[in-house]
C-alpha cells in the first residue's frame, strides 16, 4: 500500500502536498473571515498571465508566476486605497486583463497544451524541487507571520477601523497578507491546478469555521483539514491516475458536508 513512497515524484508531491495544504488553509482563514473568496479566485486566474509567459519564454513559469502574480496583489490593495472601488471590482478587472494577456501569449505558441494542462489542473509529475524549496521558504516565513502578524490580522479581520484606531497599520498589513496569498496560489498551482486554488483557500477555513468557538480554532481546524486533504488527495490521485486537484477540493468539500451534518445536530 506504500508503494508510492518509493518514487520520487510522489515523495515530491506529498512534501509540497503538506506544506501547501498548511499555506492554503492557513492564509484561507483570513480570506474567509474578510469575505474576500473572490481573491483567491482573481490571484490564481491572474497567475495565468504569468505562467503563460514563462511557457512562451521557455523557462521555468514559476519564476515569472511569482513576481507577476504579487504586482496583481499589490495593485489590487493599491487601487482600493487610492480610487475607494470595492475591493472584488479591482480584482475583476485585473484578473481579466491578466487572463487575457495569458490567452495570446499562449497562442503566440503551439506547444504548450501539456505544460498549461499541469497548471490548470494540477499534477503530481510537475512537482520540482525547485517548488519544494519555494514552498518551503514560504512556510518558514509563515510560520513567522502566526507569531509576528497573525493577531493583527486577525483583528483587523473583524474589525478594521478599531484595529486602525489602536495605530495598527493595516494598510501594510493588507499589502503583506496579499502577496503572501499570491505566492502561495502560485506555489499551489501545481498540485491543486489554477481552476481549484480558489477553493483550497476557501473550503478548509469554511469547514473550520462551522465547528470553532475562536478565531484561532477556527485556524488551527483549517490547517489540520487542508494538510490531511492534501495527503489524502496526493495519494488517492496517484491510484486511480486523475488530477490531484480534483480530489482534493471533493474530499475537502466531503469533510465541508460532514461538519455542516454535524453542526446541524
Amino acid at each position: 500500500m506504500l508503494d508510492f513512497l518509493n518514487y520520487t515524484f510522489m515523495q515530491n508531491a506529498l512534501l509540497a502536498g503538506v506544506l501547501i495544504g498548511f499555506l492554503a488553509s492557513y492564509y484561507g482563514v483570513f480570506v474567509v473571515q474578510r469575505k474576500m473568496s473572490f481573491l483567491g479566485s482573481g490571484l490564481s486566474h491572474s497567475a495565468f498571465g504569468g505562467v503563460a509567459l514563462g511557457i512562451l519564454l521557455n523557462t521555468e513559469p514559476l519564476w515569472i508566476a511569482i513576481p507577476f502574480t504579487m504586482l496583481v496583489a499589490i495593485a489590487i490593495v493599491y487601487l482600493k486605497d487610492k480610487t475607494g472601488i470595492e475591493t472584488d471590482t479591482s480584482i475583476g478587472i485585473l484578473f481579466s486583463v491578466s487572463v487575457a494577456i495569458g490567452i495570446i501569449l499562449l497562442s503566440l505558441r503551439t506547444n504548450y497544451s501539456g505544460d498549461a494542462y499541469s497548471y490548470l489542473f494540477g499534477s503530481i509529475l510537475s512537482v520540482s524541487t525547485n517548488d519544494i524549496i519555494v514552498t518551503a521558504i514560504l512556510s518558514v516565513i509563515t510560520l513567522a507571520t502566526f507569531f509576528f502578524k497573525w493577531a493583527s490580522w486577525a483583528y483587523a479581520s473583524f474589525d478594521s477601523e478599531l484595529a486602525i484606531s489602536d495605530k495598527i497599520n493595516v494598510l501594510r498589513d493588507d499589502y503583506l497578507l496579499n502577496v503572501l496569498i499570491a505566492i502561495t496560489i502560485v506555489v499551489a498551482m501545481k498540485i491543486v491546478g489554477i481552476i481549484l486554488i480558489s477553493a483550497f483557500l476557501v473550503i478548509p477555513a469554511a469547514s473550520g469555521k462551522i465547528i470553532s468557538k475562536t478565531f484561532f480554532q477556527m485556524t488551527i481546524i483549517s490547517i489540520i483539514i487542508g494538510i490531511t486533504s492534501s495527503i489524502v488527495g496526493l495519494i488517492l490521485s496517484y491510484y486511480f491516475d486523475i488530477p490531484s486537484g480534483a480530489v482534493i477540493i471533493l474530499f475537502q468539500t466531503l469533510i465541508f458536508l460532514i461538519f455542516g451534518i454535524i453542526k446541524r445536530k
